[in-house]
């Protein structure tokens, strides 16, 4: 029986101190593992506050190239000390463009690989189109110490698409870094219960575990203050609900998951040997409508 503990860290607002905001971030990370975490998920671009709510070119000198970025140094050496699996969101340089990246480190802190952001948002507090080139990368699993995980961010979480492709590249865990929150165009809309729901969803799809990560609390932009919900979860294979955290408070929250036993669960309900994929040609264009090659 191959079992793993699953471990998801909602963390606090953060000011502009790149170095403070790490150290931090390292600090849950080891109340993670003393909780007996092996996998720990931290929010999406943890290291400084979401500076996609506006448009300001200033804000392209915090990206950092993946090889020799320091954040992943020190978390790699911090992975390898307490032999945890960590995929971390940074702002990535390549070339001439940026990404939104997940870098995944094993639990001997190497550095397996990146997923750069496939889903990119453009909207009021979320202008990540202006920062992010759309992923290049295509989804990715990762052949991890503690199992077979994929990871999705943030935007992607809203795509059944993203999650069933990781399934089928052979992922047992679905994990998903995430900032959101309000929406400075409508201050009654809130969608922390629609968030959790749908990626509920891509659990009970794929029988398969979810956890996402979410910051909380309020950060002062140029334009206009944010305020993110928290809500961070962990999801169970059928998309029950098996760990969540509040709105407002910074946590680590923990579930452990027989994977082996899911696995047979999953080959027993038949959600795989029952696709048609010859019939999802719909899927591949952008409005539904077969096309010629």
């Amino acid at each position: 029986m191959r079992t793993v503990t699953v471990g998801i860290v909602q963390l606090k607002t953060c000011g502009w101190d790149r170095a403070a905001n790490i150290a931090h971030a390292m600090e849950q990370v080891r109340a993670a593992a003393r909780q007996g975490a092996q996998v720990v998920l931290l929010p999406e671009l943890f290291e400084l506050p979401y500076f996609c709510t506006e448009q300001d070119a200033a804000h392209f000198a915090h990206a950092q190239a993946l090889p020799g970025n320091p954040m992943l140094t020190l978390m790699g050496a911090l992975a390898a000390e307490l032999q945890v699996v960590l995929p971390l969101s940074f702002f990535e340089r390549a070339g001439q463009v940026y990404y939104n990246t997940v870098a995944m480190i094993d639990a001997d802190g190497a550095v397996l690989g990146c997923y750069r952001k496939t889903h990119i948002p453009d909207g009021p507090g979320y202008n990540e189109k202006f920062y992010f080139t759309p992923g290049d990368t295509g989804f990715k699993v990762w052949p991890t110490r503690y199992g077979q995980i994929g990871v999705g961010i943030c935007w992607d979480q809203w795509f059944p698409e993203c999650a069933r492709a990781m399934a089928l590249l052979g992922a047992e865990l679905l994990l998903y870094p995430t900032a959101i929150g309000s929406e400075p165009q409508d201050a009654g809309m809130d969608s922390a219960n629609h968030w959790c729901r749908v990626m509920q969803g891509h659990a009970a799809a794929n029988l398969m575990p979810v956890a996402a990560a979410n910051r909380t609390g309020c950060e002062q932009g140029r334009d206009f203050a944010q305020t993110y919900y928290g809500s961070s979860f962990i999801a169970g294979p059928t998309g029950e609900l098996l760990v969540q955290a509040d709105r407002v408070q910074e946590t680590v929250l923990t579930a452990q998951f027989d994977l082996d036993g899911i696995h047979r669960r999953r080959s027993f309900w038949g959600l795989f040997r029952d696709r048609r994929p010859p019939m999802y040609g719909a899927l591949a264009s952008s409005d539904g409508q077969l096309r010629a090659a």
